[in-house]
């Protein structure tokens, strides 16, 4: 089984935690995890976008002239494609593009990519994220204790309002809990903050796949 360091928030260390194989220590797979990134970046696509059809610009439906006899080219509506200010043709139009992929294959790309934070070096462990202060530079202040200065995602219980608090002002941090992690932040952030705690409830939450 791996095994990890725990440290306080000072730095010190304060123990051990074995991981689960199965969640931690699983190989790399660069297709499962792609599979897994796009899905998810598709369902973040708002498809809202569209253009206005003839149906939808304004104007007047009446027809401009007579069908013969005046030389001109026949002309239904002002609102024709032909014209300018008419509507467009074949233009986006609102859509959805979510889908879904199987939870067996999210939960095992989670676990490829949570593996290879831990050979990286990129997994820490901590005791406990409760803070005394809800400042923003008191929270920092532990960052720089731990070593915290790039892209780092803490995982902890969203009722932890301290913590909630003195993150959110941090633009290379982010508090998510342990439910809502997906594939596209482990990969964008480069350190993994854990506690006891968060820890034992993602592995009861991915160690459903193995069953």
């Amino acid at each position: 089984m791996p095994v990890v360091k725990v440290k306080n928030l000072n730095n010190e260390e304060v123990g051990e935690l074995e991981l689960s194989e199965g969640v931690f220590g699983a190989p790399l797979n660069k297709a499962l995890i792609y599979s897994a990134v796009k899905c998810y970046q598709a369902n973040q696509r708002a498809g809202t976008s569209a253009t206005k059809t003839r149906g939808d610009t304004s104007g007047s439906g009446k027809k401009l002239w007579k069908q013969k006899g005046t030389g001109r080219a026949r002309i239904a509506s002002l609102r024709s494609p032909l014209w300018k200010g008419g509507g467009n043709v074949h233009g986006p139009q609102p859509r959805d593009w979510s889908y879904t992929i199987p939870k067996k294959m999210r939960r095992g790309a989670i676990c490829a990519v949570l593996s290879e934070r831990l050979r990286e070096g990129g997994l820490v462990v901590v005791d406990s994220l409760d803070l005394q202060s809800r400042k923003t530079k008191d929270f920092q202040a532990v960052l720089n204790r731990l070593g915290l200065e790039n892209q780092t995602l803490l995982i902890d219980s969203l009722e932890n309002s301290n913590l909630a608090l003195s993150s959110r002002n941090l633009r290379h941090v982010k508090h998510i809990s342990p439910g809502g992690v997906n594939v596209y932040e482990l990969l964008v952030h480069e350190h993994l903050v854990f506690t006891r705690e968060s820890v034992g409830e993602l592995d009861k939450l991915l160690g459903r796949q193995e069953a």
